[in-house]
């Protein structure tokens, strides 16, 4: 069967990824055409569009590259219109995918939403519109299930993928050597995946490295970005980044400090005390906090409903708050806790099997509808 997936971000590329090799297991004969980025890549099929291309954060941002979106929008919709394929599988991004969803419905193309929107947090209405042009919707949230009865919406939870990609992980014995790291503990720094992420949280982060010396400062770099473009936050301190080891820096991480999204769940579930980051337009805060109906923004302190995981969001993420943050994560009773905590995180995530599990649930809705579809046309031309 031809598959299209369609991945707009780091952490889509890294489920959609995983879920090919799944469909690959499930149906040997697959065909995989997406939009992803280099993950999706190495697992086979046609890279159409690299997602570097279409991630921007904030009202401000998407408004000023709302053409480039729509560019991007259109060219979608002419590739799937043109390959036809027997699903469309759109992992999470839901402002572009609840779009080429509808858009779909009409080739009469069957959708699965991999990666639930996050509808619970704000704008609860649009469960109405997810009904309308998802027909298989896959959650990765155990609270999400009873959120969606609410809106008498069937729905298949399949666990979290994250724990599919850390159960495959193996760590490189040579991280450190390659990377010309010494012995001391290291301080990940996470700034995230998008550049007005990194612009806004990396000069906060960086500032930290002189008010603790003994130990060493080391920065994840996104795959979509280049050296140069990290160089210009980093104040001529020379920190290391390291790309495409993200997993073996938080294998290795004494702490970190994390842009809020799903690194912090990666970093919890390595067992990594952390601080959480956050920094957008002030326009965009205003307005989330106008909408928002949740009391955390990170999904560890979402998923313990209590505050776990510090969150510095906006002028709270200064220097002064990072360093005070930090200080308290590096020993002590305040770090025992955390740790702690992410214990009983673990037994509330589950176990690995979501890829597979929502691989398995894919191919078989699909055959069962072709199957159905099969029979029609033989009753009608009987």
């Amino acid at each position: 069967m031809k598959y299209y997936l369609v991945a707009g971000e780091a952490s889509g590329d890294l489920h959609g990824a995983n879920l090919l090799k799944a469909l690959k297991a499930e149906d040997p004969q697959a065909e995989f055409r997406f939009f992803g980025g280099d993950l999706m890549q190495a697992e086979g099929g046609t890279l159409v569009q690299h997602y570097s291309t279409m991630a921007y954060m904030g009202f401000a941002e998407v408004l000023m590259n709302i053409r480039t979106i729509m560019r991007n929008m259109k060219a979608c919709k002419q590739d799937i219109a043109a390959w036809k394929p027997d699903t469309l599988i759109l992992i999470d991004f839901p402002g572009f995918n609840l779009k080429i969803a509808e858009f779909a419905q009409t080739l009469g193309i069957p959708v699965c939403f991999y990666i639930s929107p996050k509808v619970w947090a704000w704008n609860q209405k649009r469960v109405h519109k997810i009904k309308r042009v998802v027909n298989h919707l896959f959650c990765i949230l155990p609270f999400e299930v009873e959120f969606y009865k609410q809106f008498d919406m069937k729905v298949d939870y399949v666990g979290n993928p994250l724990l599919d990609a850390i159960a495959a992980f193996t760590p490189d014995e040579s991280f450190l050597q390659k990377h010309k790291l010494n012995d001391k503990k290291i301080i990940a720094l996470l700034p995230g995946s998008r550049k007005q992420e990194i612009s806004r949280l990396l000069p906060e982060m960086v500032k930290l490295a002189t008010r603790f010396p003994e130990y060493q400062f080391v920065v994840a770099g996104a795959p979509s970005f280049q050296m140069a473009y990290y160089e210009q936050y980093l104040d001529g301190s020379n920190l290391p980044v390291v790309f495409n080891a993200t997993y073996d820096l938080l294998h290795h991480a004494h702490t970190a400090i994390v842009a809020s999204g799903t690194a912090v769940l990666e970093t919890a579930l390595f067992n990594v005390p952390q601080v959480a980051v956050y920094k957008a337009h002030q326009f965009m805060v205003t307005v989330a906090k106008m909408f928002l109906k949740i009391k955390y923004i990170t999904l560890v302190n979402l998923i313990m409903d209590k505050p776990v995981v510090k969150e510095l969001i906006q002028e709270d993420c200064n220097t002064e708050s990072l360093s005070t943050e930090l200080s308290q994560l590096l020993s002590g009773s305040y770090r025992n806790a955390m740790l702690s905590n992410y214990q009983e995180l673990h037994t509330l995530m589950g176990t690995p099997g979501a890829s597979a599990k929502t691989a398995k649930l894919i191919v078989g809705y699909i055959t069962k509808k072709r199957a159905m579809l099969a029979a029609w046309l033989y009753r009608f031309h009987r």
